[in-house]
């Protein structure tokens, strides 16, 4: 009764050890809770929001009053905008939403010249000292 008890285990173990190696290892693998395409997805709409913000930064300090502004107060344009590309992306939003509707206000009529000019400095001296300090 020892030989078959033994014999009964030695094919037990057999079996499942078959069991164990014919099963595909993706049917034990833990589902992930974010798939890689959904973190693709995020990573490119986190890169175009950059992107749009930059280049609404950019087109903001384009123009010839806001390059004249800060060539009256000495500041380089060249500067400005490659330290635009140096900001986080929060600071980046943030500014770019400020100088959106700079504009928008500017186009309405909301905002003088003068107001604009003011802005426009205070915005590319903002940029600088935030590259600045990190």
């Amino acid at each position: 009764m020892n030989k078959f008890f033994s014999r009964t285990v030695d094919l037990l173990f057999v079996l499942l050890l078959g069991l164990a190696l014919a099963t595909p290892p993706d049917v034990l693998a833990q589902n992930h809770v974010v798939s890689p395409s959904d973190l693709q997805k995020d990573v490119a709409a986190a890169s175009a929001a950059r992107q749009q913000n930059r280049e609404q930064l950019e087109s903001f300090f384009s123009s010839a009053e806001a390059r004249q502004a800060m060539k009256s107060v000495h500041i380089d344009y060249r500067q400005v905008v490659h330290a635009v590309s140096r900001l986080n992306d929060d600071d980046l939003a943030r500014l770019a939403a400020r100088s959106e509707k700079t504009q928008k206000d500017f186009a309405a009529g909301t905002l003088s010249d003068r107001d604009l000019i003011i802005i426009l400095v205070a915005i590319a001296a903002l940029i600088l000292i935030i590259v600045a300090v990190r």
